[in-house]
């Protein structure tokens, strides 16, 4: 209730109506459908013990909205079709009131249609998963998304190259062009450069130090098996051989010759590099296109993983200073954060038809439609689909409405008639309705609950009117009547002597 009462807060602020002491205003407040008698308790303790309002009304947000659409003259019974953000109801309206009895309620809205769509980008662009944000997915599904009258048949058409070009949507991420190093000056570049050649000189001597080792560890180790030979330990000779993976003396002698010129050209490097001088990059190389810090850390890692014994210096392998033409890859950027609308269009809004599609285990819109039909005798049947009536952001996805006449076409007796029309808005007229029956209703009893009502019958009690819940009180269990002091008498002895009979 404290969230509660902070939203409140901010709704009297931003009505300019001060919320200290006494609110001095009638209130109209939505509620869900069979909300709970607890639910309404709380909300009117809050408003009437907070707030001191003087009176209160509470209705259906879906029920406001056919009773605004209603003035252009439609009937009074109908079926409506109100999916949200959370959920989706159906709400059979006989006679201008609603019949609670035969509600239904699909836990499938505007919240799982969204979560639903970014799992899916985020699998088919697994590059850009923090881009693909709850935000930038909303947005998409509102301006993409459309229900497709034959699903099956849709997605056959997507299938066609042809097809999924005319009717593929893109959309462009944010993204950065601008080279981060690009504002550097030339001197700040220059100093750049020595910084990593410098680097790489202490990481390649490092290395001929670790190599110049590890060579001395096996020439040692090889000329101890070179000893056994000379001592004429031949069994403890050829037992090392075959450890050593060799067949004879002359391959020992090669490879002890081989690793002698290795580490004396190893030596004659390290020597080469302390005494070399520094070079100068801009007077002994053409100037290197300026990189961002990304590609100079990809840069060294390319250097940093050559081969050891290859000259890094232009003293020791010339054919380096060559010029080399740059070469700019061939790489767009813009395209890369391009995001591709194919076949998720459909496949989202499909969702309240076929909640299978994304794991649910409940009956879909049709399905439900067709259950609480089938609740009704034929003659309110034909009243009730007469005006089935479509509100709640969740179904101003293009194709709604069709797709709404398809299946009812297809569960409806042959040759019968039915009519299904959307809100004007559905997204506000659910307030217009209640603005429109707060005004009618402004100086009538019908609908409004007073304090004396409050303090009278509870929090949970609720004036019905044509857009309202329907009020259930609560039914205590009927006590047992208590006994008079005869009759207690009468059986007191009774119910001794039997606890006496039990006890013998």
């Amino acid at each position: 209730m404290e969230l509660q009462e902070l939203l409140f807060d901010h709704g009297f602020q931003r009505l300019g109506i001060s919320s200290q002491g006494c609110v001095d205003h009638p209130v109209v407040i939505t509620e869900a459908v069979c909300n709970p008698l607890y639910s309404r308790q709380m909300m009117s303790e809050l408003l009437f013990e907070c707030y001191q309002v003087p009176k209160v009304s509470y209705g259906v947000d879906s029920l406001y909205s056919f009773y605004h659409n209603k003035r252009q003259g439609w009937p009074c019974s109908g079926l409506i079709v109100s999916s949200g953000y959370q959920c989706t109801h159906i709400l059979p309206v006989l006679d201008g009131r609603l019949d609670a009895r035969n509600c239904k309620r699909i836990n499938l809205g505007g919240c799982q249609a969204s979560m639903y769509l970014q799992r899916l980008l985020q699998l088919k662009y697994p590059g850009h998963f923090a881009a693909i944000t709850l935000s930038r997915v909303e947005e998409i599904l509102h301006e993409h998304s459309y229900v497709a009258e034959d699903y099956k048949e849709e997605m056959q058409k997507w299938r066609s190259p042809e097809y999924y070009e005319n009717n593929v949507h893109k959309m462009q991420l944010p993204f950065s062009n601008k080279l981060l190093g690009s504002t550097l000056t030339s001197e700040e570049k220059q100093e750049r450069r020595q910084q990593q050649l410098r680097r790489l000189q202490e990481l390649n001597a490092r290395r001929r130090e670790e190599k110049l080792q590890l060579d001395q560890e096996r020439l040692d180790r090889l000329l101890y098996v070179q000893e056994l030979l000379e001592d004429g330990q031949m069994d403890q000779f050829h037992k090392a051989l075959v450890e050593l993976n060799m067949d004879s003396a002359e391959e020992l002698q090669s490879y002890i010759h081989k690793l002698n010129l290795a580490i004396e050209q190893t030596k004659q490097k390290m020597l080469q590099a302390e005494v070399s001088v520094e070079v100068d990059v801009v007077d002994s190389k053409p100037e290197i296109p300026d990189l961002d810090p990304l590609g100079s850390e990809q840069s060294m890692e390319d250097l940093e993983s050559v081969n050891e014994f290859e000259p890094l210096f232009p003293e020791e392998q010339p054919e380096v200073e060559k010029p080399v033409t740059t070469v700019q890859p061939v790489f767009n950027l813009a395209e890369y954060h391009q995001l591709f609308i194919g076949t998720e269009r459909i496949r989202v809004p499909e969702i309240l038809f076929q909640p299978s599609l994304i794991g649910e285990e409940q009956a879909g819109l049709a399905e439900s439609m067709h259950f609480v039909l089938d609740s009704y005798p034929k003659e309110q049947q034909e009243k009730l689909v007469q005006n089935v009536f479509l509100t709640g952001g969740n179904v101003m996805y293009p194709g709604m409405k069709a797709r709404m006449h398809k299946e009812l076409l297809e569960m409806r007796p042959f040759q019968s008639s039915f009519q299904v029309h959307l809100a004007s808005n559905p997204v506000l007229d659910a307030w217009y309705g209640a603005r429109e029956w707060a005004l009618e209703y402004m100086n009538r009893e019908e609908g409004w609950i007073t304090r004396k009502d409050y303090e009278e019958k509870g929090g949970e009690y609720l004036r019905e009117h044509c857009t309202s819940n329907v009020y259930v009180p609560i039914r205590l269990p009927k006590q047992a009547p208590r006994m008079t002091e005869a009759a207690a008498s009468s059986k007191a002895p009774g119910i001794a002597t039997n606890q006496g009979s039990e006890q013998v």
